[in-house]
């Protein structure tokens, strides 16, 4: 018997998808100005990114990038705990952990790191992981390769997760959900899983990925939004690359917390730092977060503007009060169709299919930013009554 070619398993499963319809495909954008997107010549409104306050191509955020790059050079040349910690990074750490009410937070490459990170840190053999069933691929991961059992509990569900907890009584417990789903927009029931991780003697940890900036006091995130401290939340992990517009994430806790994962979390100890131009581009984008409520408030009006304006025209939409507004298709190869023809009415819009969401789940994932205009909102809500036609809204 021959051993297995893992190419050309690859290149079976990839068939297998392309036949199913479900091949993903890198597109090149040739520009950006704004909400407004080029690519490969045709200029389309965005409405597939997750730069929900506009903050990337901000002149303040521009600034302090080259600025530092001119004092920094362009990369940090080393892990953290091999001199690539500059003073950027440390202010960067002590704002992130003020604003969002914490006693510390840490710096990572990406989200993805940061939640394999606290998992291999925290979990072992043994120990249990309890698990909204549509959480983000990276928590998923984590449990994955830090030994521990991962268990899933019914989306949003604090009954089905107690159930779980209550199954296995003697084992290491965290209970980890997004604080916002990424495909579906709606909120984890925070303060509810967080009485039930007290009750159980859990700890809980919170993936703010799609929430910091957006919702709370000043911006601080679902956990302000929820009014939940750090005893009744004490792990949170965020990314820097969303609403603050830059790249990167962090976790933030007690000082218990960080110097664990200073010690003990792989993707920290064994990766480059960010550049320091991006932590101080991602400073002052907390700066603006924090403090430009108008901001904010655009963004929202944004979102009430979308799902009045879909409820006026009959267009169904799942239940969210976030930046992300999915439309529901249910057949990719329909969602698919859909997407094409809202780009040719010059908006982009991508469909989102399977493995990204369950089977017969495809929608329109619409993602809002502050930087769009009233007019543009109004512009795709009439694109979609055109191209969901007279049966589906």
């Amino acid at each position: 018997m021959s051993r297995p070619d893992l190419l050309a398993r690859i290149a079976d499963a990839q068939a297998q998808r392309a036949r199913a319809g479900l091949l993903r495909r890198l597109r090149t954008v040739d520009s950006v100005e704004g909400p407004h997107i080029v690519v490969a010549g045709k200029s389309l409104i965005d409405f597939a990114s997750n730069d929900y306050l506009g903050l990337a191509q901000h002149p303040a955020l521009r600034e302090a990038l080259t600025r530092t790059a001119k004092k920094w050079g362009v990369g940090a040349g080393a892990a953290h705990l091999l001199g690539g910690h500059r003073d950027e990074h440390a202010a960067l750490e002590e704002k992130l952990a003020r604003w969002t009410g914490r006693e510390r937070a840490l710096l990572f490459s990406t989200g993805y790191m940061a939640n394999l990170g606290v998992g291999g840190a925290l979990l072992g053999n043994g120990d249990v992981c309890v698990q909204d069933k549509l959480n983000h691929a990276s928590l998923i991961d984590a449990t994955r390769l830090s030994g521990a059992e991962l268990v899933r509990y019914r989306h949003a569900d604090v009954d089905s997760a107690g159930r779980q907890l209550r199954a296995r009584p003697h084992a290491a417990a965290m209970l980890t959900t997004d604080a916002v789903f990424s495909m579906d927009g709606d909120l984890a029931p925070l303060v509810d899983l967080s009485t039930l991780c007290k009750t159980h003697n859990a700890t809980l940890m919170v993936d703010d990925a799609h929430g910091i900036g957006v919702l709370g006091a000043d911006g601080a995130g679902s956990l302000s939004d929820a009014d939940l401290s750090q005893n009744d939340a004490p792990v949170l992990m965020s990314t820097l690359g969303k609403a603050l517009g830059v790249t990167g994430a962090f976790v933030a806790g007690s000082t218990a917390l960080i110097d664990g994962l200073i010690q003990f979390a792989r993707p920290y100890v064994y990766t480059t730092a960010i550049p320091p131009a991006f932590a101080a581009a991602a400073s002052a984008a907390v700066d603006i977060a924090r403090d430009d409520n108008e901001r904010r408030a655009r963004l929202h009006q944004h979102i009430a503007r979308f799902r009045d304006g879909a409820a006026a025209r009959g267009i169904a939409l799942l239940p969210s009060r976030t930046p992300i507004q999915p439309v529901p298709i249910g057949d990719s190869a329909t969602a698919s169709a859909i997407a094409q023809q809202l780009e040719v009415a010059g908006f982009h819009v991508p469909a989102i299919r399977p493995p990204s969401v369950p089977a017969n789940g495809a929608r329109l994932r619409v993602s809002l930013s502050a930087a769009h205009a009233q007019s543009d909102i109004e512009r795709l809500l009439d694109a979609f009554v055109v191209v969901l036609g007279p049966k589906r809204h």
